[in-house]
């Protein structure tokens, strides 16, 4: 009797682990989407290995979904197969993820350096590249921040003390042109890189999260899967 309750306590939890599991996934799926859509915006100045990091959170969170639905059915079934499926599955997750973490921290540690590379490239084409005046458009206008350290990375391309109008987000009634002193002081590259900084904790976050629900969901499907092989052998 009291063996049966355990069974069943261990086999809710998992099911109640599960359950939470398949939510994780579709919140991981959420926010690979929103970071995605974030990056998209900054694609000049971004690598395109950056561009990677949500796309495998989207991928993961597809994966976790699905398994999670194998767990559930193995902890209904009383199935000791499914679920040891189901421990493999997630233990491989786990440890892709795990990879995936220490290849995202050595790689963040480029940032710095790519951000600089691509602003001063995009900054050179800026006279002839519509592309790269359309970048600079957006991160100026978005981040309220002008040039790549200050207004004055722009005086070798705008005379008179101009800076593109997307510097000023505030001029005076009877000022047209975008005059440094009206201009926001702060640099583009410190901004991007706070904000890239930014969603990059709010990726880990999410990682570490999913990566102690899966280690719990590990350890309960092996409790589960030992105690159906148990049974089913004293039966």
């Amino acid at each position: 009797m009291a063996k049966g309750f355990g069974i069943n306590c261990i086999k809710y939890l998992v099911f109640f682990f599960n359950f939470l599991f398949a939510m994780t996934g579709l919140l991981t799926i959420i926010v690979g989407a929103i970071i995605q859509s974030s990056y998209h915006h900054y694609e000049n100045f971004i690598g395109e290995s950056f561009w990677s990091a949500p796309i495998i959170l989207m991928i993961v969170g597809s994966l976790i979904f699905f398994i999670s639905f194998l767990g559930c059915c193995g902890a209904l079934r009383e199935s000791s197969c499914l679920i040891l499926t189901f421990s493999v599955f997630l233990l491989f997750v786990f440890i892709t993820e795990i990879g995936i973490g220490v290849a995202g921290y050595i790689k963040h540690a480029e940032l710095p350096g790519i951000l600089e590379r691509q602003f001063n490239r995009t900054l050179d084409d800026y006279t002839t590249s519509i592309e790269a005046q359309q970048a600079w458009s957006l991160v100026q206008g978005e981040l309220q921040c002008c040039g790549i350290y200050g207004p004055l990375d722009w005086k070798p391309i705008f005379k008179n003390k101009t800076v593109p109008s997307t510097c000023c987000h505030i001029l005076p009634v009877n000022v047209k042109n975008c005059e440094v002193k009206y201009s926001s002081e702060e640099g583009c590259y410190q901004k991007l890189l706070d904000f890239l900084d930014t969603k990059s904790l709010l990726l880990g976050g999410v990682g570490v999260g999913i990566a102690i629900i899966q280690l719990l969901g590990v350890i309960f499907a092996c409790a589960l899967s030992r105690a159906f092989r148990e049974n089913y052998e004293t039966v």
